[in-house]
């Protein structure tokens, strides 16, 4: 009996184990001090962490790539000081976290280390940087044999295959993991997670609609680069892409609803400088962008105004329609400028920004569920009219 007890015991703890060896790493404390020219980044986990740094230049960035964690901080643990200007971390790829540590100059990491806690409670990792010269930080670049992509994309995720016939709509909730979007002036709501809200009630209110199949680009906290979600709505048959946001503004003032569509020109300069920071999202999150040639990118969107712009346009008039009299709209509610989530060459996309956190009465209509449930029954009329006149139309 008690032979049986001890191996009871014995395999209860080695399944406790496996399953704590497979958790998430958990970052439960940080803190960072320095100055100009030097600057110490301590950041304690639970369970030893495996990590790899890179940089980034444009601005001078380094990378602190880690396992799945779980970033247990206060906003103030790690706020930005001494050498750098902002400071991220979150989700990238499945099983993947990053921590992006912007630099007001070149740097350089000359402590990368991991110490065991003295009360043996955890370890911590200890990052010590100085300022180095342009030249030093041109080395490091060149030395380090690192491409920026993430550990895996989530353009192979398994989606339920829609009905022979039918509409698929693919809902891009923007933002996500480390590229926290816009926050609340109030609540402290980051977009990510308001966009997520959203994105799931629409796709729920779709999939109710007779003919139609909607499905999310990411359906939890995880980070997609712009064209990752352009190629998973590519991958799954998409017949519409729509992508969720929810911004701030200086002018906090400024509130309402605007539905935005793909051009080489902006509309105006709101639009201009919306797409300018949304297509930052990947830089943000430390990912290398390779830009295309002049004229690869001029093809792109060319090819998006000839062969799908006309629907997308007429997708945008057709939100409009629907959301006038029942919610808040900016002035000129439909606006465009050249977002590159937009740049789908076969599928008609409209950006929605839902309203603007920066704005008191937006924000508490951005975090309210029955607000969020009527916004997304008036959407899912304007996709159902949308695909009406497109039938007709041969699209």
């Amino acid at each position: 009996m008690m032979r049986r007890c001890l191996l009871g015991f014995f395999l209860l703890c080695s399944t406790l184990s496996a399953h704590s060896a497979d958790a998430p790493l958990l970052a439960y404390g940080a803190r960072i001090a320095g100055d100009d020219g030097r600057t110490r980044v301590v950041i304690e986990f639970d369970r030893k962490p495996v990590f790899f740094v890179h940089y980034v230049a444009n601005p001078a960035r380094v990378i602190v790539d880690l396992p799945e964690t779980s970033f247990g901080l206060k906003p103030e643990d790690l706020q930005a000081r001494g050498l750098f200007t902002e400071i991220r971390y979150g989700a990238m790829g499945a099983g993947s976290s990053r921590i992006v540590l912007t630099a007001k100059k070149p740097v350089a990491i000359t402590v990368a280390d991991v110490k065991a806690d003295e009360g043996g409670k955890g370890f911590r990792l200890v990052l010590d940087a100085e300022r180095v010269t342009e030249e030093r930080f041109s080395a490091l670049l060149e030395e380090q044999k690192w491409t920026g992509t993430v550990t895996s994309t989530k353009t192979d995720r398994l989606v339920e295959p829609a009905a022979a016939g039918s509409f698929v709509v693919a809902v891009d909730a923007g933002h996500g993991g480390i590229d926290t979007g816009a926050i609340g002036s109030d609540t402290k709501m980051e977009e990510k997670n308001v966009t997520l809200a959203f994105a799931g009630e629409l796709v729920e209110t779709l999939n109710k609609e007779s003919g139609i199949k909607a499905f999310l680009t990411r359906d939890k906290d995880e980070f997609l680069s712009l064209p990752e979600r352009v190629q998973i709505a590519r991958q799954h048959g998409a017949n519409l892409f729509i992508s969720i946001h929810a911004d701030t503004l200086k002018q906090r003032d400024i509130r309402g609803a605007t539905v935005y569509t793909i051009s080489d020109k902006a509309s105006d300069h709101l639009a201009a400088n919306l797409a300018e920071r949304e297509n930052l999202s990947d830089e943000i999150a430390g990912v290398a962008f390779k830009s295309e040639p002049a004229e690869v990118a001029g093809i792109l969107i060319d090819l998006t105004r000839r062969e799908t712009q006309a629907f997308s346009v007429n997708l945008a008039r057709s939100v409009v329609s629907s959301f006038e009299g029942q919610i808040n709209l900016i002035n000129n509610p439909h606006r465009y400028a050249g977002f590159r989530v937009l740049q789908a060459p076969d599928v008609p996309s409209i950006l929605l920004e839902l309203g603007f956190l920066s704005n008191k009465e937006d924000e508490k209509l951005l975090v309210d569920p029955a607000w969020r449930r009527k916004v997304a029954g008036l959407l899912a009329v304007a996709v159902r009219n949308y695909r009406g006149g497109a039938v007709a139309n041969g699209g």
